[in-house]
């Protein structure tokens, strides 16, 4: 097993664009906390071990924890399984919970990571995305972290109908300002069952217009590249050394166990996940139950994995992996399916490996899908 996700499934307020499960009540905090240990319990009890080399916790809104309620998970991690003293511990915040005590006893936690939600600089957008920080408490939370932790990353979020290029480049030219290890930038999507969803279906909003993101998006990879960033996968961006341990290794195929509501796990061979419900999930806890859903993925499903996540990120598409693991009819599948995307060079080979090239790197989720295998179990 190579890390363990945490899902803290609460946050202040709903921003417009996210469909990840949360709540903005914290009436069940505790008891969720409560259920989310005894499910790393029953884990251990299962058998599962390390070395565990990252604990990330996402959210939701995970800097809503105290720092003493973070620690208790790290302790229980630690205790339970194989935590490599090295491990990666990262913690996703939100910049209002950035304040100066907070930081300083993260500073002085087990937390060594911070992955910042700063989403813009603007005010106008992180209005229109109904953000809870303002533009002073995203450069605040920036300088305090860039002080206080040499590994941090911060997200940002491009296709924001009616904003500018301009706009994305004062964006970029902020958070360059700061030097951080890593960047990670979204094209922001639009969710089924979001605010945003149904703020276009309504006339409210205007829609995402591609032509814009992908505009963004290549003055993105160009400004960053320009900066020394290594873009090692289509949405994130980090100066050598500085790669997401926890993200590289979901982008490599390796085990991760998912705690906590809407939490997802994977075993190399099988998914599993929890019930988007945190009174659900409690009970279930209670009764001594876990995943409510789980799937068996057959060697199609990982070979569309394969494709996804190689396509997407610098490591590319092995064919002689693909032909060891799935057999000589999905690498002559997959350079068929290919053959095109070659030719009108969206994707090249290299080395008996398949990547996506500069001008196919915005549309690789779609070639990916191309190359899917449909029909084989």
């Amino acid at each position: 097993m190579s890390g363990i996700y945490f899902h803290i499934p609460f946050c202040k307020q709903a921003c417009h664009y996210c469909n990840f499960h949360f709540s903005t009540s914290l009436k069940h905090k505790s008891a969720v906390l409560q259920a989310m240990q005894k499910e790393l319990r029953h884990f251990a009890d299962q058998g599962w071990r390390g070395p565990i080399k990252t604990l990330y916790f996402g959210g939701g809104t995970p800097s809503i924890l105290t720092v003493s309620e973070i620690e208790a998970f790290v302790g229980q991690a630690a205790a339970l399984f194989d935590l490599d003293p090295a491990a990666e511990i990262t913690l996703e915040a939100n910049p209002d919970d950035l304040t100066g005590d907070k930081m300083q006893e993260l500073a002085g936690s087990s937390v060594n990571r911070l992955s910042v939600g700063i989403q813009s600089f603007d005010a106008q957008e992180l209005h229109w995305m109904n953000r809870a920080h303002t533009p002073v408490q995203a450069l605040e939370s920036l300088e305090a972290t860039a002080r206080l932790f040499p590994n941090y990353s911060l997200d940002l979020i491009y296709g924001i109908p009616g904003s500018s290029m301009q706009q994305w480049a004062d964006n970029l030219e902020q958070a360059l300002h700061f030097k951080p290890p890593h960047i990670s930038a979204y094209a922001l999507t639009v969710e089924p069952r979001t605010a945003l969803s149904s703020f276009i279906a309504k006339g409210l909003s205007a829609d995402v217009d591609e032509g814009a993101a992908q505009e963004q998006f290549d003055h993105l990879v160009q400004t960053l590249s320009g900066a020394g960033y290594d873009h090692y996968e289509i949405s994130n961006f980090a100066q050598p050394g500085f790669y997401s341990r926890n993200n590289s290794a979901y982008w490599q195929g390796e085990t991760y166990l998912g705690i906590g509501p809407a939490a997802h796990s994977f075993d190399g061979k099988r998914r599993w996940w929890n019930p988007s419900n945190n009174s659900l999930y409690i009970r279930a806890l209670d009764k001594g139950d876990i995943a409510t859903e789980f799937e068996v993925l057959t060697p199609r499903d990982r070979y569309n994995e394969a494709v996804m996540t190689g396509l997407r990120s610098r490591w590319g598409v092995s064919l002689k992996k693909i032909e060891e693991e799935f057999g000589e009819v999905y690498k002559a599948y997959l350079l068929q399916q290919a053959a095109p995307y070659l030719r009108n060079q969206f994707l090249f080979l290299d080395a008996e490996t398949l990547y996506t090239s500069g001008k196919g790197k915005f549309l690789a989720d779609g070639i990916a899908s191309d190359l899917f295998m449909i029909n084989l179990k």
